[in-house]
């Protein structure tokens, strides 16, 4: 990157946070900071887990015990712990905290309508548009890709979506272990990976890498959550969790993969799909595959001192489900 792409980050987040009001004292004039009013924003009517909050708004636990605190003090929220695990606690608001809620969402309605209003109905296109591509690239810029065993709660939990929505697909249902079935030590170095996509401490997709051999790899379980699709996660280019290291390199994919000489693979068109067992060998041209074959990083570490491996294409890679 240049010293003029940082320069411009660098003022567009000073022009962002002085026109919101995160530079005064009393957000939107209610008295307290932004900080606060976030938190009660984010706490929500339903209230919401204190982990929760904590990853999705990135603070660190202490700073985020002096803001319930504080608003404990105002009468605002009530923080109790969880039933059956006293180690978790639950934020909820007050009946005065729903009321501020409720002032705050009708405030910041308003500041946005006034960032809009001096502007013609095509400027207001574009600058909602210019910030829904921020939005969605600065999402993708915090999205942490980690290597996690594949017996880990968090992958199985993965996995169950990943099998969960073939199953919505075909016509009967899904079984995985009839599709050939990945075993765990085949995902685990030095034979494999298994990676998981996470942003604001939840995960949100996940891959593995399977060695076919000791030049190519062979992609599996590709697989992004519903609410990340189309926010550029883990584009090409995403930081290796392992590194610069020796690892696979994934090379592009081909616009499609064609059928082999028997006819034996091929393209098949979305939407509701016959039994999986004709499709061990074939391209599902889905969203299901085509929107998670980003969802692992151009590169994952490999254990040894192997050179780097070159993978499957990621088409190819992905017709094995």
């Amino acid at each position: 990157m240049g010293a003029c792409q940082v320069q411009q980050v660098r003022r567009f987040n000073r022009i962002v946070t002085q026109r919101v009001g995160a530079l005064e004292d009393s957000y939107l004039s209610r008295g307290r900071p932004l900080g606060e009013a976030r938190l009660l924003f984010e706490t929500g009517t339903n209230g919401a887990d204190v982990r929760a909050l904590r990853n999705k708004l990135g603070l660190d636990s202490g700073y985020l015990s002096r803001l319930l605190r504080s608003l404990e003090a105002q009468g605002l929220v009530v923080v109790h712990k969880q039933t059956g695990d006293g180690r978790l606690r639950r934020v909820s608001l007050t009946p005065e905290g729903q009321a501020e809620f409720a002032t705050y969402d009708r405030l910041s309605d308003d500041l946005a309508e006034s960032m809009l209003t001096p502007l013609g109905p095509a400027q207001r296109d574009r600058l909602v548009n210019a910030m829904a591509e921020v939005e969605r690239l600065i999402r993708a810029a915090a999205v942490e890709v980690r290597v996690e065993a594949p017996d880990s709660p968090v992958a199985r939990r993965c996995l169950k979506e990943y099998y969960r929505e073939l199953a919505e697909r075909f016509e009967t249902g899904f079984d995985p272990a009839s599709g050939n079935p990945v075993r765990d030590e085949e995902v685990t170095p030095p034979a494999g990976f298994f990676a998981v996509a996470w942003l604001e401490g939840c995960p949100v997709g996940c891959g593995a890498l399977r060695r076919a051999d000791e030049t190519t790899g062979e992609i599996k379980r590709m697989w992004t959550a519903r609410s990340a699709r189309g926010q550029g996660v883990a584009p090409p280019g995403a930081p290796n969790p392992g590194g610069d290291g020796t690892g696979f390199r994934a090379e592009k994919a081909p616009p499609r993969y064609q059928p082999d000489a028997q006819g034996g693979a091929g393209v098949i068109s979305a939407g509701r799909l016959p039994r999986n067992c004709p499709l061990q060998r074939r391209t599902l041209r889905a969203s299901l595959v085509r929107k998670t074959i980003v969802g692992l990083p151009s590169r994952l570490p490999c254990a040894g001192s192997r050179p780097q491996t070159t993978c499957r294409s990621l088409f190819v890679a992905t017709t094995t489900i």
